[in-house]
């Protein structure tokens, strides 16, 4: 499988905070941000083409609905706007929940919004009426992800407390529970045909569930990091996963592992199909990558069963039970809209949100009339949202946004300095005296090559701080890398490291923490984020050890293991020192990175006491 990073871009002022793809054509996006505006991109297109103001707060999550005319946002204060995007208008602004929106989707049929805060509680909304038709409460903590089922019929929710609710909404009430997670559930998605849930969570693991016999049937691993986001493939065949540091591609019954891809894309927040390519979102501070997959190159046969002894690229033989392998039960959509009959509603009296948990109608409408849409470029603009009779709203559906990933599958970080020297070269052209294409291309072979030998060598070094880990632990590899003096090397080692503390020793904290105070002085965004999780992870693991040791009184005779470990934490509480004031510095500072350095500086606090 072959990922390639498509397009990067300042999205917003501020850091974003949420991101959305259409999941119609694949081609639309929404990003919230914490300067309290939605902006609406075309995802093959440079430009912004819509910004939606109105908030007062910063917007934590977003939404497009399936026809990608309206998108929903939410944000911290508890408020949730719906938009119209062909009218460019706000529809409706509700109140309700207390706390962070955390979660939002828009039923498949009919006028209905689902929302979930950090106040544990879930919302349907009828839009047209302002108010919601009932409360599920039952979690005891955030609720992070929402999924209607195709039928419209059920909700699943997804929380912090580990566990899935599913919800009937024709009934209003909680149907079942699932339990099997040890940690917060990210994201719930229902299968487009059977009845099967996917759930993928902290644990590192997704889960299949079947919600016929409410049983699970499948539990996919593999991923060394949290998973963020789930999408089943068009035909149901197949569970693409997005994970904080790959891209998986997973079958079930039996489990198993098709395809994987490392890439360091973060904050992946969503996943989207559009012809044969897969899209997918991340975000870092104010920037937004989207990463492109051509499908056609992905492994959907074969594989490694995840608890078993096939091998990859093997053929799976038949299952042994047959009952194991039948079709479950398919939804039954209805054919024409869903009405309000449709879903449980209570009286008049009940439907409005209680006292205290919204606003007057006229607050509301007020709130509607400080809310606009500008439209930043009206050409995208008309060829993306076309009227309705308009003879083709959508791109057709054969085209791609974006041109095939090369054959040879270079390097990610090859393709990304490509493209910055080719968008670099693009601004250059329109001087005087401009370099002609030849000229310009050369430029970007040297680039290139530059770049092919850098990584060659830094690949060479990899493998030798590899085969030291395999051979010694993982003190002897870090020792290794640090004295090839090369900050790259030790980045990529911390990288995995700090995604596992249960390997982090007083001794390596002797070892990375002068390597941290290089690393928060770097020039390197990356770099900075490195050091900043390494220093967080050894203040919230170590320091309770490292003051109680040196405040401990001094015990009778000799004890050389005690000596060595006092010795230890005096050399770390000297580095902690230093860097505490280079993180005083640096918090100092206005901008992105100062917020991140405050919190570091919090958390440096005790430091003080002790010294």
């Amino acid at each position: 499988m072959c990922l390639f990073l498509a397009d990067e871009f300042e999205a917003h002022t501020s850091n974003v905070s949420c991101l959305a793809l259409g999941k119609g054509s694949g081609r639309l996006l929404a990003t919230g941000g914490e300067d309290c505006r939605v902006n609406i991109w075309a995802i093959n297109k440079a430009n912004c083409v819509m910004s939606l103001t109105g908030h007062k707060n910063p917007v934590e999550c977003v939404q497009i609905n399936t026809s990608e005319e309206q998108v929903v946002t939410g944000s911290q204060s508890g408020s949730i706007r719906v938009w119209d995007l062909e009218a460019a208008k706000i529809l409706r602004t509700l109140m309700g929940h207390k706390a962070n929106i955390t979660s939002l989707g828009f039923h498949p049929f009919g006028d209905f919004i689902a929302s979930s805060s950090m106040d544990t509680n879930i919302k349907l909304w009828d839009v047209r009426r302002k108010g919601y038709v009932f409360r599920c409460k039952g979690h005891t903590q955030a609720v992070r992800s929402l999924a209607f089922s195709p039928d419209g019929k059920w909700l699943a929710s997804a929380s912090d407390d580990c566990t899935i609710k599913l919800w009937d909404l024709t009934q209003g009430k909680t149907i079942t529970e699932f339990k099997s997670h040890t940690a917060a559930v990210n994201i719930v998605q229902f299968h487009p045909n059977e009845y099967l849930l996917a759930s993928g969570s902290s644990d590192r693991t997704i889960k299949l569930w079947d919600l016929e016999k409410f049983t699970m049937i499948g539990s996919l691993e593999g991923n060394t990091s949290p998973v963020r986001c789930v999408l089943f493939s068009p035909d149901g065949s197949c569970l693409y996963s997005g994970a904080t540091d790959s891209l998986r591609v997973y079958g079930w019954e039996p489990d198993r592992c098709f395809d994987t891809v490392s890439v360091g894309w973060g904050n992946v927040s969503d996943l989207s199909i559009c012809s044969q390519q897969l899209i997918s979102v991340s975000h870092q501070l104010s920037t937004v990558s989207s990463y492109v997959v051509d499908l056609k190159k992905v492994k959907k046969t074969g594989g490694s069963v995840i608890q078993g002894i096939i091998q990859d690229n093997q053929p799976l033989t038949d299952p042994k039970d047959p009952k194991g392998a039948a079709l479950r039960r398919s939804y039954e959509r209805p054919t024409t809209t869903c009405s309000a009959q449709r879903v449980k509603q209570s009286s008049d009296s009940d439907r409005r949100s209680p006292e205290g948990e919204r606003r007057s109608p006229s607050e509301d409408e007020g709130d509607e009339k400080v809310s606009s849409a500008e439209i930043h470029n009206a050409e995208d603009y008309k060829e993306i949202f076309q009227p309705k009779n308009a003879i083709s709203r959508t791109p057709p559906k054969m085209s791609e946004p974006f041109p095939a990933p090369p054959e040879d599958g270079v390097h990610l970080f090859i393709l990304r300095c490509c493209l910055c020297l080719s968008s670099s070269q693009s601004s250059y052209n329109n001087r005087p005296g401009a370099l002609s294409d030849e000229e310009a291309l050369s430029q970007i072979r040297k680039g290139h090559d530059t770049m092919c030998v850098m990584l060659s060598s830094r690949h060479k070094n990899l493998e030798t701080v590899r085969s030291v880990w395999a051979r010694e632990d993982i003190k002897k590899a870090l020792d290794t890398a640090v004295s090839m003096n090369d900050l790259a090397i030790v980045v990529d080692l911390l990288n995995i490291i700090n995604l596992q503390p249960s390997l982090w020793k007083l001794d390596l904290c002797t070892t990375i923490l002068p390597q941290i105070d290089k690393l928060l002085q770097s020039k390197y965004e990356s770099y900075m984020q490195t050091g900043c999780t390494s220093l967080k992870l050894i203040m919230k693991h170590f320091w309770i050890l490292i003051s109680d040791t040196l405040k401990a009184t001094p015990s009778v005779g000799v004890d050389i293991t005690r000596e060595e470990r006092h010795q230890k934490c005096r050399t770390c509480c000297k580095q902690l020192k230093n860097l505490s004031n280079v993180v005083k510095n640096k918090a100092a500072q206005v901008g992105r990175h100062g917020s991140a350095f405050k919190e570091l500086q919090l958390l440096m606090g005790p430091l003080d006491d002790l010294l």
